[in-house]
């Protein structure tokens, strides 16, 4: 009898989610919208004649996650992972940190209580790995841009065992700086004694069922070490997806991971299609229609904020700006994971019933818009690099150069590895001290009333006064070594010059001290900001906060104006050694060398039958499409130093490129007609 109900549920939801993905692939709509429309028709809550068990479903929805984050995994080894991890675990706890801030906020502007307010923070700052795999796919998204995301959610999921842990201490009303960081060092544990050990056993097992050549033994044998480590990371408390992707990654290490995802995708399909079913089970028309107003403000607060604040630290990590805003869009939903917070809210009492309501229809509508928004990025980035000022246009095109001079092989930088430990351990006793001091702050009012005898408004000015004093040194310190790191990090990527001759890098070198600042206190600030949010006021502290961004982004903006002079002089000189076509002697340095932080410049002479010719560099979008720039242009008789995008190129003009060499290389590609223009 309860097979004959498993295969009925089972057979309802199939053929239900057939028939609405086909209709949406007529559409030429994404399939995945199918899939939710099929669960919300199957759900309990519409007047439908057919109605699946929910408990039933939702069981197998999590073989799909497993599946899927498995899937993820295969195609991450750990050197793969390792090079994308520094940029990836910045932007990743950027975006978190910003996200949990500006969903507490709007919490707040609800008039919610503090806990439930936390909640919704931690609810819309966990994008959804299973949404994003599955557009990715539809979209045949490949290469820089899915490594690169994929990377940020594995850091996203490790943080949400966190968020977690905390949230989970906050409703016991116990949570404390050392919960926290026990809890980070047991995951800490746990990723080393799990990726250790299964670096020694299971590709070793992988390829020895492999030579077997016999593929259904080699997918019972995968799949059983899925589940395996699956299991084994739900026993210590962690998200079975995490356990999934280990044992991915750690098959992935046998060097057969394309085979094995291949043959493993039919069953993976299967599942993740349930899994995005069950997701529309949930959605409840009549409470999203009652609470209409905080479903789309926090749907706006994921669309929004996640683009803005994924963008920001991605383009300063060195993705340029198209990479940047791809990023930032294609991770503009919410899904499993807050789910999961919202369920556990519910269970220890500290928000409504409506909440996870609130959290599924909000990732239902995320969900709609992300193909859309995966789509749009690249007009988006185009039309963005257009309006961006003239000078800043030139600061972007030449910031990833100097990014780049940081990645090259090169002595390792031992003082800027200190100064990065001393920031991080500065940081850390800041929070201390804040929590701390919020603790403490009403008996220390007490004390000094019973003690002094001054009225209540003057203790709390003496406490207060003690409390800051406290923190500063921390503050002083850290914003001493910030400065510091970032001028390490500059000397590294653009050298100065011998003493006693012009540094002629001290224009670029300035503004990327600046840009490094920003980047700092973007990476600091925000955790800060979110590891003490339950215990100081959110206004105030967001306040503070947004000041010291602006001051630095106002800096910025000098530097960034000051650089243009020293890059309309370098054109210059660009432009008259490209004219002559005098290739550099070996014995002479590079013209890269000579101009301080234009990168390393290469000349192009436009073909007459390049279909850039009579058309502007808008127009091409050249910069949006490529990430390179032209600082100069050499034609008969007429010299045009750092053109703007309204400048007709001709035939057989000499164009100065700028840029990464990927992104110089990509120009020559579009300007020579091998690929499409980017308009």
């Amino acid at each position: 009898m309860h097979a004959n109900i498993f295969l009925t549920n089972l057979a309802l939801v199939l053929c239900v989610a057939a028939v609405t993905t086909v209709v949406f692939e007529r559409l030429r709509q994404p399939v995945v919208l199918g899939y939710l429309l099929a669960g919300i028709i199957v759900g309990p809550h519409i007047l439908a004649p057919i109605t699946a068990d929910n408990e039933t479903i939702q069981g197998l929805s999590e073989l799909g996650v497993i599946l899927l984050l498995f899937g993820i995994g295969l195609e991450f080894t750990i050197g793969k992972l390792l090079r994308v991890g520094a940029a990836a675990a910045l932007v990743a706890v950027v975006e978190v940190s910003a996200q949990s801030g500006a969903g507490n906020l709007a919490g707040r502007a609800f008039g919610w209580s503090t806990q439930q307010s936390l909640y919704a923070g931690a609810v819309v700052a966990i994008s959804s790995t299973t949404i994003i795999v599955k557009a990715f796919g539809e979209l045949r998204i490949v290469g820089r841009l899915r490594d690169l995301v994929l990377s940020i959610l594995i850091v996203e999921d490790l943080v949400a065992i966190l968020l977690l842990a905390g949230l989970t201490a906050l409703s016991s009303g116990k949570l404390s700086a050392a919960q926290l960081a026990g809890t980070a060092g047991r995951l800490a544990l746990f990723l080393g004694l799990v990726v250790g050990i299964g670096l020694l056993v299971v590709p070793r097992l992988v390829r020895a069922v492999l030579k077997l050549d016999r593929p259904e033994t080699t997918v019972i044998f995968c799949v059983g070490i899925c589940f395996a480590f699956a299991l084994l990371a739900q026993h210590y408390g962690y998200s079975v997806a995490l356990g999934a992707f280990l044992a991915g990654m750690l098959v992935a290490e046998s060097g057969d991971g394309p085979r094995l995802e291949h043959l493993l995708q039919p069953l993976r399909d299967l599942f993740g299609a349930i899994f995005f079913v069950s997701v529309g089970m949930l959605i409840d028309p009549s409470q999203a229609a009652e609470h209409w107003g905080a479903i789309l403000v926090l749907s706006a607060v994921v669309v929004v904020g996640k683009t803005v604040a994924v963008s920001i630290p991605a383009f300063l990590t060195g993705a340029g700006v198209r990479g940047a805003l791809q990023v930032g869009m294609s991770m503009a939903q919410i899904g499993e994971f807050s789910f999961i917070i919202a369920g556990l809210g519910m269970a220890q009492g500290a928000v409504p019933d409506y909440f996870y309501a609130v959290a599924v229809c909000v990732s239902a509508l995320t969900t709609l818009t992300t193909p859309w928004m995966i789509r749009a990025s690249g007009p988006v980035a185009a039309w963005v690099d257009r309006k961006l000022p003239h000078s800043l246009q030139t600061f972007v095109a030449l910031y990833g150069t100097w990014i780049a001079g940081l990645k090259a092989p090169g002595p390792s930088g031992t003082r800027a590895q200190r100064l990065v430990k001393m920031l991080i351990l500065d940081a850390v006793l800041l929070a201390a001290v804040v929590i701390a001091c919020s603790r403490f702050f009403p008996a220390g009012v007490s004390f000094l009333q019973a003690r002094t005898g001054i009225g209540s408004r003057g203790a709390q000015a003496v406490a207060l006064i003690a409390a800051l004093a406290l923190t500063l040194p921390f503050l002083v310190g850290i914003v001493r070594l910030v400065g510091g790191l970032a001028v390490e990090f500059a000397r590294v990527a653009l050298p100065a010059r011998a003493s006693g001759e012009v540094d002629l890098a001290a224009a670029p070198r300035r503004a990327f001290v600046v840009a490094l600042q920003l980047m700092a206190a973007m990476a600091l600030g925000f955790p800060l900001f979110l590891a003490t949010q339950a215990f100081l006021p959110a206004g105030a502290s967001a306040a503070v906060f947004a000041l010291a961004l602006v001051v630095l982004a106002v800096r910025l903006w000098r530097s960034v104006s000051n650089l243009q002079g020293h890059v309309r002089a370098g054109a210059e000189v660009l432009a008259e050694a490209f004219s002559a076509a005098r290739p550099t002697p070996a014995n002479n340095p590079s013209l890269g060398q000579v101009l301080g932080g234009l990168g390393e410049p290469e000349r192009f002479r436009l073909p007459a039958g390049s279909p850039a010719v009579g058309r502007t560099l808008a127009d091409i979008n050249l910069r949006g499409a490529t990430g390179a720039t032209v600082l100069a242009i050499a034609r008969a008789g007429q010299t045009v130093l750092v053109p703007t995008g309204h400048k007709a190129l001709q035939a057989d003009d000499v164009l100065a490129l700028a840029g990464t060499q990927e992104s110089i290389e990509a120009a020559r590609a579009l300007l020579s007609g091998e690929t499409k223009d980017g308009s």
